[in-house]
């Protein structure tokens, strides 16, 4: 008020208070709310949040916990994105007993409106204080703050899908379906095939199970059960889908063909309802598609004319089948030079775009263009097509680079150290860059792991 030169009245007229109330508030004699703060400060001619440090150290720490007066602060913290007042309010919270639940409520709103750092550290504080509990509170923010953990990272996107694993059965049976398919998601996005069977077949198996429960409970009203995010026979027959895909990556294409056929064949699914016809047709839909990629990779190069030709129309679709084209092509040595001639245009497109709209998530996009770049490297390097082949390697380094995907890395390397008689001096200085910049990287990851 001094640096202003307001007197009291004038300040509590421009925050829109009483005096009184106004007087109270700055002789200690009244509490007060982020509300009135935020509107003081507002009169003061700062932005919100400019006095929040002050409010936790000054009024806050001094007070016993109020969660009425720290929820609402909390929330505009999270808008604010001042993660060290919510550091420092959270710890003030968890010294008191009691307020884990009303930190978990509050984290699930904060995740639902998408303010995912603030809730990760609410999330985090509550596992915490309950890491001794069997409980499904402390499982539901080991999910949450798997999901929350979940990025471009994928040596960080492993970390959080092994520290998870271990709480999925202490999940609501609902929630477990939605876990178990975001944990083979991640997996398949790592490639790394055994966790992938692994997960998808409890995924059907518990699927299956609920699916037969509500087959049984029909009759009997249900307007308060909870529903899953996709129709029950939709995780089963995804369950297998996943499957099929681990046997095709481990060349068991003939088991991969009978998981297809399992969830090409959904006539056992009666509900007429317009959600159920919808993923009845999409996995009738991917059941053609993936019968294609089953038998390409198996080497039928017959099937290629029939597998473009549904592509052709299929955007979703473009990508992940020229990565299976490439793969069939490099390992039983087909010429498919017009092929990715006719996909010039969207092979571009992949190459410039780093985000792309699709069905797919971001995350196995990523991943997919990285597989499908190094496919298309050892293409082209092969038939001598030099200029290509490194243009492709550099953009496989660099997003390998981003997403700290060493396995990547080191085949972008070993491919170049075979080949690098044959790069031009702009490659060999574009790919030194690179190096220096892979160096740097796993610097600062050895640093951070020894400064925790």
């Amino acid at each position: 008020m001094k640096d202003h030169e307001l007197i009291l009245s004038e300040l509590a007229r421009e925050a829109g208070m009483n005096p009184g109330t106004m007087s109270s508030v700055i002789n200690g004699n009244r509490t007060l709310s982020v509300d009135q703060l935020d509107r003081i400060t507002k009169a003061m001619g700062y932005p919100v949040g400019y006095y929040y440090e002050r409010y936790v150290s000054e009024y806050l720490a001094e007070a016993n916990p109020n969660w009425r007066r720290m929820s609402p602060f909390l929330h505009n913290c999270a808008k604010l994105n001042k993660l060290d007042c919510i550091h420092e309010v959270v710890n003030l919270l968890m010294d008191k007993l009691g307020y884990s639940e009303s930190l978990f409520e509050l984290a699930e709103e904060l995740f639902y409106e998408k303010m995912y750092q603030s809730a990760a550290i609410l999330y985090e504080n509550v596992a915490l204080s309950e890491k001794k509990q069997y409980s499904e509170r402390l499982a539901m923010c080991q999910y949450r703050l798997f999901q929350t953990r979940q990025g471009d990272n994928q040596e960080k996107n492993y970390e959080a899908a092994v520290q998870f694993e271990i709480y999925v059965e202490r999940l609501d049976e609902i929630d477990q379906l939605e876990a178990l398919k975001d944990l083979a998601n991640t997996y398949r996005s790592l490639r790394k095939w055994d966790k992938v069977e692994l997960f998808a077949k409890a995924l059907g198996d518990k699927a299956k199970i609920q699916y037969k429960i509500e087959q049984q409970r029909q009759h009997v009203k249900k307007e308060n059960s909870r529903k899953p995010n996709f129709p029950l026979f939709a995780y089963w027959a995804f369950s297998h889908l996943l499957r099929a895909q681990a046997c095709d990556e481990r060349k068991d294409y003939e088991k991969g063909l009978q998981h297809i056929k399992k969830y090409a064949d959904l006539s056992w699914v009666t509900d007429t309802d317009e959600e159920t016809l919808k993923w009845k047709n999409k996995y009738e839909d991917w059941a053609v598609v993936n019968a294609y990629v089953n038998k390409l990779l198996s080497g039928e190069k017959s099937v290629l004319p029939n597998y473009v030709a549904y592509i052709s129309s299929r955007k979703d679709e473009v990508l992940p089948a020229l990565d299976n084209i490439l793969e069939a092509a490099n390992r039983y040595h087909f010429d498919v030079d017009e092929i990715l001639q006719q996909f010039e245009a969207d092979i571009s497109f992949y190459l410039e775009e780093q985000k792309v709209e699709s069905f797919y998530t971001q995350r196995f996009i990523t991943e997919r263009f990285m597989h499908f770049s190094m496919e298309l490297t050892v293409y082209y390097l092969t038939k001598g097509r030099f200029f290509d082949g490194f243009r492709f390697l550099l953009n496989c380094l660099e997003k390998s680079t981003l997403s700290n995907n060493k396995s990547y890395i080191i085949k972008c390397m070993r491919l170049y150290e075979f080949y690098q008689e044959y790069a031009s001096s702009e490659t060999k200085t574009a790919y030194r860059n690179l190096i220096h910049k892979v160096d740097a990287d796993e610097a600062k990851n050895n640093s951070d792991l020894l400064s925790k």
